[in-house]
């Protein structure tokens, strides 16, 4: 069954330990002062709409996007659980992020991830969606530990 996607509140435990998961492993594997994952309180800000993935009642993966403004969004948290990788669910859910961010009128997808070994499925999926590297944006630096991506919509 494919999964389907739940505009998220994040008030729910597996969600929640998704999540707590996803910043233990970003620490574990990068630097402190590289790690650009945000908490559970960041997520909830104003100008960030999470989504969460589900095959039936189990959750697979998660998801947000980040306005920038000027028709610029970022991708955050993209994160699948662990029984669920290798099926299919991350493309799913990025090319869902990408509809959302489209329809939202966004001229430009960006995202960070790392340069750590960890990372090179999530590099694997961006580059095989379109995404190209580019330089640092934002408030983000040069950093041997991150590199980034842009998908013109």
């Amino acid at each position: 069954m494919p999964a389907h996607f739940e505009l998220d509140d994040l008030t729910r435990p597996e969600v929640i330990r998704l999540l707590e998961e996803h910043l233990e492993d970003m620490y574990a594997a990068s630097p402190a002062e590289s790690v650009h994952a945000l908490d559970l309180e960041a997520l909830r800000a104003p100008g960030i709409s999470f989504w969460s993935a589900w095959e039936e009642t189990e959750l697979v993966a998660c998801g947000a996007l980040k306005s920038l403004g000027d028709g610029d969004y970022e991708l955050k948290s993209m994160r699948t659980t662990a029984a669920a990788r290798g099926r299919g669910i991350a493309t799913a859910l990025l090319r869902h992020l990408v509809e959302q961010a489209r329809s939202r009128g966004a001229g430009r997808l960006l995202l960070e991830t790392g340069t750590e070994d960890l990372y090179e499925p999530a590099r694997r999926l961006y580059r095989g969606n379109g995404f190209t590297e580019r330089p640092p944006f934002g408030s983000y630096v040069l950093d041997p530990s991150s590199v980034f991506f842009e998908l013109s919509l």
